[in-house]
């Protein structure tokens, strides 16, 4: 009974975080998703649902071992579970995937550039750098293997000409670690309108990655 009672609680936050994208411009429509490991499986949000139509009960859960991708739940999953379910394979650490066309970051994925160290708070991905993948189409082995590449052990990756993705040990973590992607993003490039943004040095950011590791919401 405890456990089923955790899942709703799980199920609830989801639907509140993916309405939340929507309010505060981090999504639009029905392009962004978002998973929180449990267990062994996966829930994760439903394909072609609008937002405001959200319940707890229509996320689709996936058994991370599962090669097919198969389901349980009224509505299959997102196009995009592929990538949850790798990232979950490849990272131990992860509890919870945002994914968001978000406007600032997307625009940057457009052009095919990383998000260098212009800002201190990068220390917050575990990297010194953002990457930016290649192109390739949603749904797609081929994506998602090049976004378990280009994540690597960092919090965060750009998905070129897509969107973004963020992580995180819970999904507030990882829903705080997408708005702070966003808001990095938009600062690079308001600061690349008026000149040329001055990196912080990799040791810069390397002492501060430790500091970063509680930093945030609480976990």
């Amino acid at each position: 009974m405890q456990v089923l009672k955790q899942v709703h609680v799980i199920r609830a936050a989801m639907v509140a975080a993916c309405q939340e994208m929507n309010r505060t411009g981090l999504n639009q429509g029905t392009s962004g998703n978002l998973s929180v490991r449990v267990d062994g499986s996966m829930l994760i949000t439903p394909t072609a649902t609008a937002y405001d139509q959200l319940a707890p009960d229509m996320m689709a859960t996936v058994r991370i071992g599962d090669e097919e991708g198969r389901f349980a739940g009224p509505r299959a999953p997102s196009s995009e579970w592929r990538f949850h379910r790798d990232i979950y394979r490849a990272r131990a650490d992860v509890g919870a995937i945002v994914h968001a066309h978000a406007p600032y970051s997307t625009a940057l994925s457009m052009l095919r550039k990383n998000l260098p160290a212009a800002h201190y708070m990068i220390a917050a991905f575990n990297t010194h750098d953002i990457i930016c993948t290649d192109y390739a189409p949603y749904g797609t082995a081929e994506l998602s293997a090049l976004a378990v590449a280009g994540l690597g052990e960092a919090q965060g990756v750009l998905l070129g000409s897509h969107g973004m993705i963020a992580v995180g040990e819970t999904l507030e973590r990882a829903m705080w670690r997408a708005h702070e992607l966003e808001t990095i993003v938009r600062q690079y490039m308001l600061a690349c309108q008026i000149g040329e943004p001055v990196i912080l040095p990799k040791e810069e950011i390397d002492a501060l990655i430790p500091r970063f590791a509680a930093y945030g919401v609480t976990v």
